[in-house]
């Protein structure tokens, strides 16, 4: 078998260039450190929304398929209770568990799934994203708030307010720059209408730009992220993300009947390197800051290997 001309090698291998080329480019210092926030801002506040708004503004709702939102999330949200028990019951144990279960779907995934599944893995895909941070993050901030709450009453001190810090958890997933265009995009093609040439050109140029840009970035971060002194807990929150919540997912989506690219497509998702909103969390509560960020580096390297194996025993699986 050629195996550079397999479609899981075509794949993957432009992601991970663009994402050498943009460490090569960080690790050079082409790219300064105050350049990074203009570079991610320009990628989440107009190219993201550009592709998103696009890609979903010609789905109708009686096309969606919502079975993957349950079969993902229950898979997720087990293995995030089960690390946080295993733990014990505190913020770290509650951001540790993030690291293993919270998937770079935007970033790296639209752009994997896009070259590897087409239009319509892009379609499965966004379903999940459009709660993916609603759903865990949302979860997370609730659960970190009751693992402060609960630190705090034995040291004899207040607790935070619960209801509200779950409420601005809530809106700040809603009004955010990837489910609000998302949403927005499918009550659009609810209308029936389709969008004008002079609107849909510049939005497809926008949403071409991301792929590429994000790539880049997500390089440029890795050369800048400290990595030394934490590799043994950073390996185990890599390998709980890229190989132990894929087979969780594909057994819950087995379960609820899933299959073909949904199929496919969900597992891929949940083989995705850790994303970097788990790192907010920890800079929030002030707890390992630095093994997250490692397990972020070693996850995305990791990647490299584990996503290979992971589509090619999907393509196997689901011929």
């Amino acid at each position: 078998m050629n195996v550079a001309a397999h479609p899981v090698f075509q794949s993957l291998t432009p992601v991970f260039l663009l994402i050498a080329a943009g460490y090569a480019a960080g690790h050079r210092g082409w790219i300064r450190g105050e350049a990074v926030k203009d570079l991610s801002n320009l990628v989440f506040l107009l190219l993201i929304p550009a592709l998103l708004f696009r890609t979903m503004s010609g789905v109708r709702l009686e096309q969606l398929d919502l079975r993957p939102i349950g079969a993902y999330f229950l898979a997720a949200g087990l293995l995030l209770a089960v690390s946080i028990v295993w733990r014990g019951f505190n913020c770290r144990s509650v951001v540790l568990g993030l690291a293993g279960t919270f998937s770079n779907m935007v970033m790296i995934g639209i752009t994997l799934v896009g070259l590897a599944y087409g239009q319509a893995g892009l379609v499965t895909l966004l379903t999940l994203v459009s709660v993916h941070a609603l759903i865990l993050l949302t979860a997370g901030s609730v659960v970190l708030e009751l693992a402060a709450a609960h630190g705090m009453q034995r040291e004899g001190g207040p607790a935070p307010r619960l209801a509200a810090t779950a409420w601005s958890a809530i809106k700040g997933s809603l009004i955010h720059p990837i489910p609000l265009p998302i949403v927005c995009g499918l009550l659009f093609a609810q209308t029936g209408w389709t969008l004008p040439l002079v609107v849909d050109r510049p939005l497809q140029l926008l949403g071409n730009a991301f792929g590429p840009q994000s790539l880049v970035l997500v390089g440029v971060s890795l050369a800048r992220t400290p990595m030394a002194g934490h590799w043994s807990l950073a390996l185990k929150l890599a390998l709980s993300k890229n190989l132990v919540l894929p087979v969780l997912v594909g057994l819950s989506a087995w379960a609820w009947g899933i299959e073909g690219l949904a199929l496919t497509v969900m597992v891929v998702a949940a083989g995705l390197p850790t994303g970097a909103n788990v790192f907010l969390f920890a800079q929030r509560y002030r707890v390992v800051e630095d093994v997250t960020t490692a397990a972020m580096g070693v996850s995305t390297v990791l990647a490299l290997f584990t996503l290979s194996a992971v589509m090619l025993v999907m393509s196997w699986l689901v011929a």
